[in-house]
């Protein structure tokens, strides 16, 4: 069974809030059904990324505004998609991307993807952190590393994605110790492949594990072939009643 490392990291509030984090849909002229469906009253959505071509694009996609305008509108919080490249992306690159997001789409934040882990990168991840927060103060900065990094990124960053991969590794994972200092909204997973009876045991274990932004689909990466968040998962109606309403332990 899925556990944490730290007795004081297992201990589960009730009154815990977990809200869906979208990582990103197929452009919004490929799947305008979804993007719509996000903007339905109720959902239970922290943030929606707005991932136009590997980042903001090249010029203004009138698809990408419209979408990010009914969000804004619906009161969602987007999110401009930021690849660091594990580190290999210049800083003067990510820089510009940043500000296509904001002058463009007009960012709340953004999703720092494929963000190093290592202690030894958090000086330049930091750099990058502190500047974005110079360009836009309220900017909500995801750090993307889909593990758990070292624990100094958690300083830098309102939130961590902390697990993004495969039902078949969820389900036997484990949190960092030091995660139990933090509270549950300071961490996000991504989890696909995961089947509809499972739903339940997934949602307990982001629970378990003291994530409060998650979100998990029955798609599939095929092997590493295709993009398992780029549609909504089959159950998402049943998906969003379960996190709007909350888990029973």
């Amino acid at each position: 069974m899925p556990h944490l490392t730290s007795s004081t990291a297992s201990t589960t509030s009730t009154g815990l809030r977990t809200a869906l984090g979208v990582p990103g849909y197929a452009h919004p002229l490929v799947a305008p059904a979804q993007w719509g469906e996000l903007t339905r009253p109720g959902i239970p959505l922290d943030w929606v990324v707005l991932n136009v071509a590997a980042g903001p694009g090249t010029r203004p996609d009138p698809h990408c505004l419209e979408a990010a305008g009914r969000l804004r509108g619906a009161g969602v919080r987007v999110l401009g998609h930021l690849d660091l490249a594990y580190g290999a992306r210049a800083f003067g690159d990510l820089l510009a991307d940043a500000h296509r997001h904001l002058d463009w789409y007009r960012a709340d934040g953004f999703l720092l993807d494929r963000c190093p882990a290592e202690r030894g990168a958090l000086p330049d991840v930091r750099r990058v952190v502190t500047t974005l927060r110079t360009i836009y103060d309220a900017a909500h900065i995801v750090l993307g590393q889909g593990s758990h990094p070292h624990p100094g990124y958690a300083e830098n960053a309102d939130q961590l994605v902390t697990f993004c991969g495969s039902w078949s590794d969820y389900r036997w994972s484990q949190a960092a110790e030091w995660t139990a200092d933090y509270p549950p909204d300071r961490f996000c997973h991504f989890v696909h492949g995961v089947p509809h009876g499972h739903l339940d045991e997934a949602l307990r274990i982001a629970r378990w594990q003291g994530a409060a932004t998650i979100y998990f689909t029955d798609r599939t990466d095929r092997g590493g072939r295709a993009d398992p968040w780029e549609t909504m998962p089959g159950y998402w109606d049943d998906i969003v009643s379960r996190v709007g309403t909350g888990v029973s332990e």
